[in-house]
This record gives C-alpha cells, structure tokens and sequence, in this order.
C-alpha cells in the first residue's frame, strides 16, 4: 500500500525518513534537523533538511508536535517504512537458544501456547499474544482407547495442535488391549488430518447408515468415538493468551491512565484481538497493523505485527505482539516469524 508513497519521493527524503524514525525508536522524542544533520552523514545546509522536512511533512510522513519542536512519524511514515526502508535484523544466537530452550520445556499443547506468549513478551518487552484455536477446528490426528476396570474405558484424542483431551467413556461389554488397539487404528486412519467438527459429522453419519459389510467390532468403534468426540461448552470459542501488558507502560505515550485503562479492558475481554487475528489466519506470513489499521480505535497508537504458526502445513493458529507505534520494527519482525515457526514445530514434536 506504501510503494506509491515511496516512489513518489526522493531517495534523498526516504534516507532522511529512515534516520529520523530510527531516532524516534530510540529517543521516542521529536527529531530536529540538527540531529538529522548528525545522524543522516550528508553534508547539507540545515536549510535543506528543513526543506526536506517540510516534503514530508507535506506528503502526511512526518508531522510537527509543536511548532518550535523537530517532526515525529505519522502511521503513514511508519509504513512506508515498515514497507520499504527497515532493515531487518535477525535474531541473535542467544534469543534462538532462549527460545529453543523454553517452548519444549512445557508439556501439553496449552502450556506451549503459553509459553510463546510469555517468551514474546519477555524477548521483545512487548505485549506477546497467542491465539489458541477453536478445539472443534483444531485437526484431529490420533485416538487411542486404554482399558481400565469393567466396562469403562479411557479415550486419549490428540489434536494437531498438541493438545491432549482425555475422556473416560462406558462401553457395551469388556475390551481388551488388542481390540482396543484395533478399534483406535481403525478411527485413526479413517478420520485423521480432518478437523474434529467433520469427523464428529461423519461419524454419526456411518453411525446412521446401514452397512452390512462392518462387523460389530467396527460398529463399537464408531459409537466409542461418537462418545469421545462429543462437543465440549467452549469447542466453538477460540482464545487469547496475553503476556506482558504491563511493559506497555514503559512507554510514555501509551502510559496515560486513560490509554492503559482502554488498553488493558482490550486484553481482559479479547474480543477486539480476536477479531483481528482472526483476520491474519488467512494470511501468508508477516502480517503488520499500525495505528488505525487494525480498525480498532483502542489500539489506534498501537502496532500489532502477527504471523500465523502451522502443524503439517496447516495454519491452526496466529501469535505475535502488540506495543506503541513506536517500536523496533527490525528487531521485533524476525522474533515473531521465527517463534510462530518454533512454536508449530514443538508442537507437531509434542502431538
């Protein structure tokens, strides 16, 4: 969207944009042409930078707090950095082993999830979020049935998200270990890779037909799964977890009690995140909402950078962070790409 603005300015006013956002970041005060003088290494007259500035400023990429006081970045300054003129910096050795190290020391699918969030935030001093998604689309990958005494029997479902859902079911007579083992590999190479809305679809649909041609046993698998599969209140509600929301307030222009107050019933009801990482599940990659991008007027002087994580190719989830405008754009976007790759891989390890 930013590469018409882009082009339709100098390579001397985008050099000019790039120094004075980095500055921004960094300081997180308005940027004068003196400074820019400094840091940019051109030899121009403050005459110049001041024209220069005024280009921008002009074009909606830069603005002026005050009249006396050097210029900040608008939204539209930051895109067409983020889009153009940032150099991404990939994360150091040290932050791929803290992130290798934590994701797999947690041990069911929920404690993964849990843990990338809070490593996003404690890598990035952002806000980390993680969208858990809907059980009944999480995708089924295996069923087993363990016998315990009588007639009862423990079914353990495994999702493609890693998750571990156990459920202790009556069944019609006594099985034992072998059966049970056949009943489990029966269910599991008819029905998985397919999400567990359709397999509990399909299950009380042979369930409801007449076959001649399946024995008893089958039969006592299809009713074993119906009864493990059944929905649970909340398979229809995906979820937020949110780590770090009280870095933001190391940030003074999002330390208003005010912004805080907006900010934080955002995170508390996740309704608003939910939506618009609901939107990033169908993108491909990186995905960066700034200011009002995100359509939200809460987060109106927030950056959300996203990235949707996979098991077996499949997009089950999206994570990322959530901080002001005025963040680390080279450093943030390659931590999030690479924990939402980390984060897909422990998972299918874990499943």
């Amino acid at each position: 969207m930013s590469q018409p603005v882009a082009e339709q300015i100098s390579e001397r006013a985008q050099h000019f944009l790039k120094v004075l956002i980095e500055r921004y970041i960094r300081d997180g005060q308005p940027v004068g042409s003196r400074t820019l003088s400094r840091d940019s290494g051109l030899d121009l007259s403050p005459a110049t930078i001041r024209n220069v500035m005024a280009d921008l400023e002009e074009q909606g990429l830069v603005s002026s707090p005050h009249t006396s006081a050097g210029r900040v970045p608008t939204a539209a300054g930051y895109r067409v950095f983020v889009d153009t003129l940032v150099s991404i910096r990939p994360p150091n050795k040290r932050l791929l082993a803290q992130l290798a190290q934590q994701l797999p020391s947690a041990r069911t699918g929920g404690e993964i999830m849990e843990a990338a969030s809070r490593v996003l935030s404690e890598m990035t001093r952002l806000a980390g979020v993680v969208m858990v998604p809907k059980r009944n689309q999480e995708r089924f990958r295996q069923i087993e049935f363990v016998p315990l005494s009588g007639t009862r029997v423990l079914a353990v479902l495994v999702t493609s998200a890693g998750e571990i859902l156990n459920r202790i079911i009556e069944t019609r007579r006594p099985f034992g270990r072998s059966e049970l083992e056949q009943l489990s590999n029966y269910i599991t190479d008819h029905y998985a890779g397919q999400d567990l809305e359709t397999v509990r679809r399909q299950v009380l649909q042979e369930m409801q037909v007449t076959r001649e041609d399946m024995d008893t046993l089958m039969q006592e698998a299809l009713r074993m799964a119906q009864k493990a599969l059944q929905a649970e209140e909340g398979d229809e509600e995906a979820d937020v977890l949110v780590s770090g929301q009280t870095n933001l307030m190391d940030f003074d222009e999002l330390a208003r009690m005010d912004r805080l107050r907006e900010l934080f019933e955002v995170f508390a009801e996740k309704q608003q995140m939910l939506h618009l990482l609901d939107r990033c599940l169908e993108a491909d990659g990186v995905q960066i909402y700034i200011g009002e991008e995100s359509g939200y007027d809460t987060l109106r002087d927030c950056s959300i950078i996203t990235s949707p994580y996979r098991v077996d190719d499949e997009v089950v989830g999206v994570l990322g962070v959530i901080g002001p405008t005025r963040l680390p754009y080279d450093k943030v976007i390659p931590i999030v790409d690479v924990t939402a790759q980390l984060l897909g891989a422990t998972l299918k390890l874990h499943a």
